[in-house]
């Protein structure tokens, strides 16, 4: 029987991370209930940093391996320049896995150099992966089907060199795309959507929305303050964030929301928590926060959004608490679309706030009398490659889709970014919703 000594080290990793996604489900079943806010918010986000740290250690070492290992015995190996390349290396690949630390120690009004260079390693980092897996296989490919022949020629010999090399070329171009495109102010979509028995006097009515803007080590109040200086500029009749808003504690990050009190949307501002506002264990000061603005939670609720040319004209406006509630146990919270659609009834249009698509989905089975969901999450996939993963675990991925006969939902693929300050094959997005009466 092989000992734990004798197994590869990336097993050995791959058995790290089976330990803490334990301890993670096992902290979430027993100790939920036991432990204090503060400590479960620092265990939660302690075990998620390690556990991807311990499944980034596998990729780390295949990187190491192809762009370091595979040249030591080169001619060059001895050389200055292969010295500081090895430093770097080791660098970007230390830098990529610090990242994940960064919302335990780094997060402040605005971004640290230190927290938006992990986070661009990282993506570097996941870009690579993906290079140096697909040329791989297609070096696999070649020679099961040309053939391997009796010895290893300098050809093969060349053709291991250049898989890396180019691996590492493509990685770098689409890094620096990736950072120049999120550098952007987000694009301005305007969407017209027909919403079935919405009264003809709420005609034209505007609402802007907002969606995963993550507050945190990458995004400060600068990013916000442009954010909100573009919405104004629209002058919505409603405001809406459909989740992710943050990625830390209120308490901390508090300076850098003070942008946010500017919006001034006439019949309102709303929000709908996301995943991360469960992951920062902090959700009731964030609601207290945000009232402070004016801006109203929608925690399983909704409110009448009343025409300003009639009293006796409205729609529904309801939110959802994001599913992730029910998956962490999170007191008091877990989307309940019965409580939060109570009063709202099919005599008149409903609209329905839900961070994830897949909540989107599930509530369109219980009510499909829903006329509008309105949902984030994806980010459009970020960065490619993650763009196909989103793609494949959302059942709606981005932009507008027409669900029945009278049913929209809108997925937005983002206002900012989460921790990565790169955009491949997505642009960040305020969406400008015209809300049609039939």
């Amino acid at each position: 029987m092989i000992s734990f000594k004798q197994l590869p080290i990336e097993a050995k990793a791959a058995m790290a991370a089976g330990v803490v996604f334990f301890s993670m489900m096992l902290s979430r079943s027993y100790l939920a209930e036991k432990l204090d806010f503060r400590t479960r918010r620092w265990l939660l986000r302690l075990q998620m940093a390690l556990f991807a740290n311990t499944l980034m250690l596998m990729g780390s070492l295949h990187v190491w391996r192809s762009t370091v290992t595979t040249f030591t015995r080169s001619s060059a190996a001895s050389s200055f320049c292969f010295m500081l390349w090895k430093v770097a290396v080791f660098m970007f690949l230390a830098l990529a896995h610090s990242s994940f630390f960064t919302l335990l120690f780094l997060v402040a009004e605005e971004p640290y150099f230190f927290s938006l260079a992990a986070y661009t390693c990282l993506g570097a980092y996941i870009i690579l992966i993906f290079f140096l897996f697909t040329l791989g296989s297609v070096e696999q490919a070649y020679k099961f089907f040309a053939g391997r022949g009796a010895k290893a020629g300098t050809g093969n010999k060349n053709r291991t060199a250049l898989k890396p090399v180019l691996a590492v070329v493509l990685t770098v171009v689409l890094t620096v795309v990736g950072l120049l495109n999120a550098s952007q102010p987000p694009t301005v979509n305007s969407v017209e959507i027909p919403v079935h028995k919405l009264p003809s006097t709420m005609n034209n009515l505007k609402v802007v929305l907002l969606s995963d803007i993550h507050l945190g080590p990458t995004v400060g109040k600068t990013k916000l303050a442009m954010i909100v200086r573009m919405v104004k500029a629209l002058k919505p009749d409603i405001t809406v964030i459909v989740g992710d808003l943050t990625d830390a504690e209120a308490k901390i990050i508090r300076p850098a929301v003070e942008p946010l009190g500017e919006l001034d949307s006439p019949l309102g501002t709303y929000f709908v928590t996301g995943n991360h506002e469960y992951y920062t264990s902090d959700v009731s000061n964030w609601f207290e926060l945000l009232k402070s603005f004016n801006i109203q939670p929608l925690h399983n609720e909704n409110v009448k959004i009343v025409s300003p040319k009639s009293n006796s004209d409205w729609f529904c406006l309801a939110g959802v608490d994001d599913i992730e509630a029910d998956v962490l146990r999170y007191s008091g919270h877990g989307m309940d679309l019965k409580k939060a659609l109570r009063g709202c009834s099919s005599e008149h249009a409903v609209v329905l706030l839900a961070h994830q698509p897949i909540a989107a989905k599930w509530a369109l089975q219980e009510r499909p009398d829903i006329n509008l969901i309105l949902s984030g999450h994806t980010h459009g996939g970020q960065i490619f490659p993650l763009n196909a993963g989103a793609y494949l675990l959302n059942p709606f991925f981005v932009g507008l889709y027409k669900v029945g006969q009278n049913t929209f939902v809108y997925v937005s693929p983002g206002t900012m970014y989460y921790g990565i300050p790169m955009r491949l094959g997505s642009r960040a997005e305020i969406t400008e919703i015209i809300l049609r009466s039939p």
